[in-house]
């Protein structure tokens, strides 16, 4: 009987295909259906393993201002009280902002801009991001070009900035007590900052920015040439690069805090920076500093940590990703600061002044207090070049996110860049050489002022709205609930702990992150209009603050323009327009379909339509078969 059936079954196909020839014809048309999905998708790029996004996050998130702000700011606003408002600002607004960006690109598979098809109406976030990232890297480069100066300074001896060499004799025996910035003469690593490596004093403000001063000229562009060649093969050469520029500025750390802890005079300034003033909490610069620290040190709102989630793949645990990559970057900001004040403890102890007087923050430590504290310890040019060959490894790899970001959002743009090799290096090419070119202005004369009023604008305001948006529409246009039950859906099995941890999260998305995000923007304003723009004892003039406030509004403006131009796309009433505008497009979730049907195929399942296709032949090799058997 089973021959029989089968026999009967088999007759059946072949009179269909023998008598028909149409429905082979039908057939050949049919079974290429699928194609036109997936043919014209070039495959995304993948990390390839774990450790690379976890590198390369903790290696983006962990930069200069890990460094040279975080211990400043600490000492600065009560020593170890500051610890309570940073960790409350980590927990309430650091984690949930840096979670909802991981997951966005994780869960869209895209870039700042494209990620946006979940809410048409918020492109506008994407684009702001495009243009922080845009700022970002124009000016951060620069301070890697300055740190390519002062290590190749680093390997002669006695070190230029020392007392030891010949041409600042004179100006050490005026000034024994070295630190210029307490009312005397130029120490001799102020007098090297300015006049050599800046060329400051050449200049007398925003509106005089004087020649290119060539040497830096040359660093800018070497560090731009660096920033190619890791990059020119997207994720697949960036991430084996940091696992050299991640690590290796942890390893300087503990070297230095060995050596430091050695030195007479450490006690008083680790003492410096830890010793609490309870009465720092009831002032709001406090909490405010906390929160910026924060924000800024995580990366939040500029695009980087949003293109390097959306080459994960689409079961990885963001959370856990996230929880380990915050508490990474937080620890290694306190962990710093024992590098630092150690050392600067004993240089002041050295000089017989408080610590107080030698503490600095931003290029002023990293480029004038530490230097001059290296400068006094045996063997000084060993550590000077490891100092600054740290600095170089922070700066490289946060320019690598902020750079990622910008590379990212354009190729999902224009896929066709991602496909081929040939034109995705020529835009990278162009790319870094006119990022090369604007930075010729911040190299000059004059550059430190242009520097200073675009990293006080850049990340400032604007980036705070941007933030502040993205939380709120992912909230309220996009749906809270839905948007966890996108992180379940990538994280399945979700383990118990990530559900419970995940309505903790909800809470602050939906009410305490946007909460504090007000707070901070209205701070900001404040104090925009309540102080003047400085740099030592410059003061901006009006015109130089109203660019640094355009330069912000810039950025945040893009939210509204494309809200309009997405508007005026649809048709119907502004209501219908506006339901229309924040519905996610069609193409929302084809990258989710696409992997669970990659995850539920068998690897070694013959494809159905094939199975029943027969020939004559198969029919007569089936027919002989069955009669020799008889």
């Amino acid at each position: 009987n089973s021959v029989h059936l089968n026999k009967q079954s088999i007759t059946q196909n072949c009179h269909n295909t023998t008598a028909a020839p149409a429905p082979q014809s039908e057939f050949e048309s049919r079974s290429p259906s699928p194609a036109p999905t997936t043919s014209p998708i070039i495959p995304r790029e993948q990390w390839a393993g774990k450790h690379e996004f976890l590198l390369s996050c903790i290696g983006y998130c962990v930069g200069l201002g890990n460094v040279w702000r975080f211990p400043y700011l600490c000492y600065r606003n009560g020593g170890g009280v500051f610890l309570i408002p940073y960790f409350i600002m980590l927990i309430v607004t650091g984690v949930p902002l840096f979670l909802m960006e991981l997951s966005l690109g994780q869960y869209g598979a895209a870039g700042p801009i494209t990620v946006w098809k979940c809410c048409p109406l918020l492109k506008g976030i994407g684009i702001g991001m495009l243009c922080v990232s845009t700022l970002v890297c124009l000016y951060y480069n620069v301070i890697i070009a300055w740190t390519f100066y002062y290590l190749g300074s680093s390997f002669q001896s006695p070190l230029p900035w020392s007392c030891d060499a010949v041409a600042n004799a004179a100006l050490c025996g005026n000034n024994a007590t070295g630190n210029g910035s307490t009312g005397g003469a130029l120490s001799p690593t102020e007098k090297f900052w300015n006049e050599r490596v800046l060329g400051v004093v050449h200049s007398e403000g925003l509106h005089d920015p004087g020649p290119v001063r060539w040497p830096l000229a040359l660093c800018l562009l070497a560090a731009w040439f660096i920033i190619f060649l890791c990059m020119l093969k997207g994720i697949r050469s960036s991430g084996k690069v940091v696992y050299v520029t991640a690590t290796f500025p942890y390893f300087v750390l503990i070297v230095l805090i060995i050596r430091g802890a050695t030195l007479e005079g450490s006690l008083q300034g680790v003492a410096f920076y830890l010793t609490p003033d309870w009465s720092r909490l009831s002032n709001a610069q406090v909490w405010n500093d906390a929160a910026s620290q924060i924000f800024y040190s995580l990366g939040i709102g500029v695009g980087g940590l949003l293109s390097m989630a959306s080459y994960n793949k689409f079961d990885n645990n963001v959370i856990r990703d996230t929880l380990i990559i915050t508490a990474g970057n937080c620890c290694t900001s306190f962990f710093a600061g024992f590098a630092i004040f150690s050392i600067l403890g004993h240089m002041a102890w050295r000089k017989g002044v408080p610590v107080g007087e030698v503490a600095d923050t931003g290029p002023g430590l990293a480029f004038v207090a530490y230097p001059e504290a290296l400068a006094l310890l045996p063997g000084s040019v060993f550590w000077s070049i490891l100092f600054f060959l740290m600095l170089f490894m922070l700066g490289v790899d946060t320019l690598f996110g902020n750079m990622e970001g910008i590379t990212t959002a354009v190729m999902d743009e224009f896929p066709h860049l991602r496909g081929n090799m040939l034109h995705k290096s020529l835009f990278l090419g162009a790319l870094c050489f006119c990022f090369y070119l604007l930075g010729l202005l911040l190299v000059t004369n004059g550059g430190i002022y242009w520097f200073t009023l675009i990293d006080s604008f850049s990340t400032s305001f604007g980036l705070i709205i941007i933030t502040l948006f993205m939380c709120i529409g992912i909230s309220f246009f996009y749906g809270v609930d839905q948007f966890c039950q996108d992180i379940i859906d990538m994280i399945c099995p979700c383990p118990p702990w990530c559900r419970k941890v995940l309505l903790y999260f909800k809470a602050c998305w939906v009410f305490f992150t946007p909460f504090l995000l007000l707070f901070i923007l209205t701070y900001i304003f404040i104090e925009m209009y309540k102080t003047s723009l400085r740099y030592g004892s410059y003061v901006y003039p009006l015109w130089g603050k109203a660019l640094g406030v355009c330069m912000g509004a810039t950025c945040c403006l893009q939210i509204l323009i494309w809200a309009i131009v997405a508007i005026c796309k649809e048709t119907g009433t502004l209501k219908d327009r506006f339901k229309k505008t924040i519905r996610p497009l069609s193409s929302w979730r084809v990258n989710t379909l696409n992997r669970r049907a990659e995850e539920s195929v068998e690897p070694e399942r013959v494809e159905a339509p094939f199975t029943v296709t027969l020939t004559d032949m198969d029919f007569t090799a089936m027919t002989w078969e069955s009669g020799s058997q008889a």
